[in-house]
């Protein structure tokens, strides 16, 4: 096998820097820019990706995991994976957005992100500041010229991706220095036990894992490689609910937005769920909810 390069013959290199080799896929998608009415309205929604949100005119009122944030011409939103959020007109106005979605396996820049707490950053602070240029150059170029992107347009999409990642690490980057190593190691931990209690109600959403299956928290932590007592531990300190009741309360959202939807019965929405029976998924849904689902529906109707 020929190698990729070849090394310098010995005593004639007087001085060396080697550069750690650079393997990071970065994938781009729905990166849209809309202008909408004073009526706009979209529903609640998540996806598997972060996002960018980016107001350039107008207000935006963004609904993010029940928590609401006026975002304003400038301001700049950061949006996790399952982060559930819906948007609407801050002032009853037409208003301008530029959005996009991406994933990046790069393990160190995802942990930064897993530990930001912030969601909405105003056109005065720093981070706005760094990235506001970058994000409007984002625009610049999505948007020059017609039709299907070029393979110019991707390659400058990209490159302008990776400066707007560069400079949100360096912003960010001091402030996680600062943090002591116990509490980064537990932020990062929770983080974890929070990435696959999401994962496990997926999986039971797509009924590769029935609700009534034995895996759960417990198995989680031997996953991790740590007792179920730290495991509940962690993730009330950094969250402040225990992982079962975090698991419930995305079990009972999946609920209610399919009972939202009255072209399905509550016999095919316990199926759906991973449900054994209908009565089963109406003792859970009460437990959680304080009614039945008939009686949540009906309330909604």
């Amino acid at each position: 096998m020929v190698a990729a390069f070849e090394p310098p013959v010995p005593g004639q290199s007087l001085s060396e820097t080697i550069i750690p080799d650079v393997k990071t896929t970065l994938n781009l998608f729905g990166m849209h820019l809309r202008k909408v009415s004073g009526e706009w309205d979209y529903p609640q929604h998540a996806h598997p990706q972060y996002e960018f949100n980016y107001v350039l005119e107008g207000e935006q009122l963004l609904t993010v995991n029940n928590h609401s944030y006026l975002q304003r011409a400038g301001d700049l939103v950061l949006l996790r994976p399952g982060d559930i959020h819906s948007s609407r007109s801050g002032n009853g106005g037409a208003f301008t957005y530029f959005c996009i979605h991406f994933d990046i396996d790069d393990k160190l820049f995802i942990s930064l992100l897993s530990r930001l707490n912030h969601v909405l950053f105003t056109s005065e602070s720093n981070v706005a500041h760094r990235l506001g240029p970058l994000l409007s150059r984002l625009v610049e170029i999505s948007t020059s010229g017609s039709g299907s992107i070029t393979i110019s347009q991707r390659m400058r999409l990209q490159s302008a991706v990776f400066e707007l990642f560069a400079q949100l690490w360096e912003v960010f980057s001091l402030e996680a220095d600062n943090s002591s190593p116990g509490t980064y190691e537990r932020i990062e931990l929770a983080h974890q036990i929070r990435s696959r209690l999401q994962g496990l109600v997926y999986q039971q959403f797509k009924q590769e894992v029935p609700y009534d299956s034995h895996y759960g928290v417990d198995d989680i932590a031997a996953e991790l490689g740590i007792s179920p007592s730290h495991c509940y531990r962690v993730f009330r300190q950094v969250f402040g609910l225990s992982p079962r009741v975090y698991l419930s309360e995305q079990m009972l959202h999946e609920a209610k937005v399919l009972l939202d939807d009255h072209s399905l019965s509550v016999s095919q929405i316990s199926g759906l769920l991973g449900y054994r029976d209908i009565a089963h998924f109406s003792r859970q849904f009460k437990r959680w909810s304080g009614q039945s689902p008939r009686e949540y529906r009906e309330g909604r109707s």
